[in-house]
């Protein structure tokens, strides 16, 4: 490998390639498409160096069931050190007096709230998949809507409203009004728009429910200060510990309720989880110890910026983003103004063929198949993680249209185009190295 190549491995990888190459092969092929193509998935970052290190570390090898001084195995010194250490940077980061940070997962962290706030049976409300929910939310092939009873509320579907496929309070109130919900739930994974928190709060209180929020898109852009925080408002919170916030592969369970802890506790081990990842858990902390820092609040910020900018460059190119916008990292393009039989499915591999790495979508209302789809979903924090600015934001929306009004024309159109783009892209993503790979 050359220099540059050899320069986004860690010493790990040569002792696997000493060992099992065919491994070692797939891992070169990895971060050579990583550093070499843009990643526009709006839950995907480029974790740090230091992350990863702490990630693949010696901390793998510990079983630690239970919790910082209350643990089922010896040897656990130094593994309660660091996840008391993680506890503690994710309370000063959100503003919250309890932390768990040994969820496996944001899905995980959410069947734990789930169990410690209901019963089988009990009802909640959501906002349905469709318009941009989570399957975690209720989905009926998830635990979620399998031992519970989902209830969901809408967006606002007028077109002539001023808040077109925004979520719609009045309707939110109105549903639980009906319904009754022990818990109302808000947080999305396809919502461009900021949250009103307390709006949620006070309905939440009419009907005597619980405030749960999912932050696991917009937990970076909350710790840096870019979008309102769901504290002092939501009575729980979960999210993941990538996306936005840059950290491992992880989920995270906070609140301010005393007496929810202990159930909290409970409902993670034994109740949904076994020995905790230790070196995950290690990495949580050196994300949170990064997010902690005043270059992390001026990359949210950029990253909002990057999201605007691109939004409006690509209406400048004929597509709808829904709702009219973003107020975040993320937002939906409707692929139908730009050509009608245009389906996110086609998007998303055309794309990728010309090196730009992004999912399909549904958008609200969306006439067309989850596997099909009628938008695709973009996001601007992986690339601000490599220094995108807003000037490459528009240079990205051009690559975007030039691989799409390529393919509506046809294969020979866009074999030449994508491999056009292909090599533009290639080319700027060198001048913008991944984390540590200068």
């Amino acid at each position: 490998m050359t220099t540059a190549q050899h320069s986004v491995h860690d010493a790990g990888v040569d002792l696997i390639r000493g060992q099992d190459p065919d491994v070692a092969a797939i891992l070169d092929a990895e971060a050579e498409r990583q550093a070499t193509t843009i990643e526009l998935i709006a839950s995907e970052n480029h974790a740090s160096p230091a992350v990863m290190a702490a990630a693949g570390s010696c901390m793998t090898n510990k079983y630690a069931e239970g919790y910082p001084s209350a643990r089922y195995y010896g040897g656990c010194v130094h593994h309660d050190a660091v996840e008391q250490l993680a506890i503690d940077r994710a309370k000063e980061l959100f503003g919250c007096n309890y932390a768990n940070v040994q969820p496996h997962s944001g899905a995980q962290a959410n069947a734990a709230a789930f169990l410690a706030l209901l019963k089988p049976g009990d009802t909640f409300a959501s906002l349905v998949l469709a318009d941009g929910g989570h399957l975690s939310h209720g989905l009926k092939v998830n635990m979620s809507g399998k031992w519970f009873n989902p209830v969901h509320y809408p967006l606002h579907y007028d077109e002539s409203h001023p808040e077109f496929e925004q979520i719609d309070y009045d309707k939110v109130a109105e549903v639980c009004r009906e319904h009754k919900p022990k818990v109302l739930m808000c947080g999305y994974s396809a919502y461009p728009r900021v949250i009103d928190f307390k709006r949620f709060r006070e309905i939440a209180d009419e009907v005597g429910a619980l405030l749960f929020a999912d932050i696991a898109h917009i937990a970076g852009l909350v710790a840096g200060g870019a979008h309102p925080s769901p504290f002092p408002h939501a009575h729980l919170v979960t999210t993941t510990t990538h996306k936005s916030l840059r950290g491992p592969r992880g989920g995270l369970i906070l609140t301010n309720e005393e007496d929810m802890i202990k159930k909290l506790n409970r409902a993670v081990f034994p109740g949904t989880q076994g020995g905790p990842l230790m070196h995950i858990v290690t990495a949580k902390a050196v994300a949170f110890g990064e997010a902690l820092k005043p270059e992390f609040r001026a990359y949210v910020q950029q990253v909002v910026a990057n999201a605007r900018t691109l939004a409006a460059a690509l209406v400048e190119h004929g597509y709808r983003i829904t709702s009219g916008g973003t107020d975040n990292h993320v937002m939906l393009v409707d692929l139908r103004t730009k050509d009608a039989e245009l389906t996110g499915a086609d998007a998303e591999v055309w794309l990728e063929r010309g090196g730009l790495i992004c999912n399909k979508n549904g958008v609200p209302q969306d006439p067309r198949p989850p596997k099909v789809t009628s938008g695709i979903r973009l996001g601007a924090c992986a690339v601000t993680t490599r220094g995108f600015g807003e000037a490459e934001m528009r240079q990205v929306a051009a690559f975007i249209d030039r691989v799409l009004t390529a393919g509506l024309k046809g294969e020979a159109e866009l074999d030449a185009e994508a491999s056009a783009v292909r090599e533009e892209v290639r080319q700027l993503c060198g001048g913008f190295p991944l984390p540590g790979h200068n």
